[in-house]
């Protein structure tokens, strides 16, 4: 599974998850920092990512849209980037089982 990190989240997180999710990217290497969250919409959607952020408002287009890109989102308020490592990695089944399930569009994870 390919997760794309919004750029609420720090982009060194990447390389602290991509043996468990390989191909994972941080929109800022994509060159997509300051984008309009439906161009990264797009950008998730024919590139078979994950979106993974902390903003509200991929919540709500997801809700609107459903999926694909499908969407996990961190509930987790103002974090250190150890912690939100700690739960992508901790949550590597759950995230891999709502990746594989069709009738999902959104995990919430706190």
């Amino acid at each position: 599974m390919k997760l794309l990190l919004d750029e609420n989240l720090s982009d060194r997180i990447v390389c602290q998850i991509i043996n468990l999710y390989p191909d994972s990217e941080h929109v800022k290497t994509l060159a997509l920092t300051n984008t309009d969250d439906e161009i990264i919409w797009e950008y998730a959607k024919v590139n078979n990512f994950v979106i993974v952020s902390k903003d509200s408002d991929f919540h709500q287009r997801s809700l609107l849209y459903g999926h694909p890109p499908k969407f996990i989102y961190l509930r987790i308020g103002n974090s250190p980037t150890s912690r939100i490592i700690q739960i992508l990695r901790n949550n590597f089944d759950t995230i891999i089982q709502f990746g594989n399930r069709g009738s999902e569009s959104i995990l919430v994870l706190a």
